[in-house]
């Protein structure tokens, strides 16, 4: 049966004991939701392909976490699907985190390039990244919350009738990572934004269709950010502030984005708060997708 939260209204973004997965999670915007769900009494386990990176997210998300949180890391190629089973079979064990709640695909790789001057590996591997690993993602983990975040008697997945949906009703939150870009075009050229801008549409409609797929109990939405401020974008953008800030003067925000933008959104859509929400994305983008 479809969930309803009956809780008290003090705890409806309460999210402590929470078990959240966040791929992509050794920097940008999956590090800093990931400091900011262990902050809130949710262990994490992060993942990325770099194990050096990891454990030096691992040591500053631990630093923010609440009193007993538990903070791992697991190296993952996910656009590898076998990597990602292994990811999915660690974090639930009693190893890892013991189970899943929450999954976060923040992972992305962007190489601008006109349509004329494509190139084919490179296209191959940013929809590998920006799509494939999100579906490898949302595959294992979602279907595991499934089969196992299930309240009362759970059906054997080996009964499934084929083409059949899933007879269990598991609980869950997905968070995709899309864009304004999976909306809104770049204007005035485009800026080699052909490939990226593709694979965040297939995100937008991705997002869609899980959660028609694994309703009703695991609600799937988006984020989708403007132009922001990460470590990823460090020397792409001007290193003064208000420069920077002045690429987005038209805008009713009048600033580009902050990590930070993405955290209450983060917040929310991974608790219950946001338990009739799904199939949808918000955009912390200071009004570009409205005025754009």
């Amino acid at each position: 049966m479809p969930k309803v939260y009956t809780g008290e209204y003090t705890k409806i973004f309460d999210i402590s004991g929470k078990k959240a997965v966040i791929v992509g999670g050794a920097g940008g915007f999956g590090e800093i939701i990931a400091e900011a769900y262990a902050a809130n009494g949710a262990d994490v386990i992060i993942s990325s392909r770099r194990e050096d990176a990891l454990k030096e997210a691992q040591a500053k998300i631990q630093a923010k976490a609440a009193a007993g949180v538990k903070v791992k890391y697991f190296a993952c190629d996910a656009t590898k699907e076998e990597d990602v089973i292994k990811f999915r079979d660690y974090a639930v064990s009693a190893d890892g985190l013991g189970g899943c709640d929450i999954l976060v695909c923040a992972q992305g790789y962007n190489k601008k390039m006109y349509s004329w001057e494509i190139d084919s590996a490179v296209w191959n591997q940013i929809l590998n990244t920006n799509i494939t690993s999100v579906m490898y993602c949302c595959k294992y983990f979602g279907n595991w919350m499934k089969d196992n975040n299930v309240e009362g008697e759970k059906v054997d997945p080996a009964t499934y009738q084929p083409g059949q949906p899933s007879a269990n009703q598991g609980y869950g939150k997905i968070i995709t990572f899309g864009s304004v870009r999976s909306v809104v075009a770049v204007r005035n050229g485009g800026m080699g934004n052909v490939p990226y801008n593709t694979t965040k549409g297939a995100i937008e409609m991705m997002t869609k269709a899980l959660a028609s797929d694994l309703r009703p109990n695991i609600q799937v939405n988006s984020i989708g950010p403007t132009i922001t401020y990460t470590p990823m974008m460090v020397g792409l953008l001007p290193p003064d502030e208000a420069t920077r800030d002045g690429i987005a003067k038209d805008l009713p925000a009048m600033r580009i984005g902050r990590e930070i933008d993405v955290v209450g959104p983060a917040l929310f859509l991974a608790s219950a708060a946001s338990d009739m929400v799904t199939g949808t994305t918000i955009f912390p983008d200071g009004g570009l997708v409205c005025t754009g």
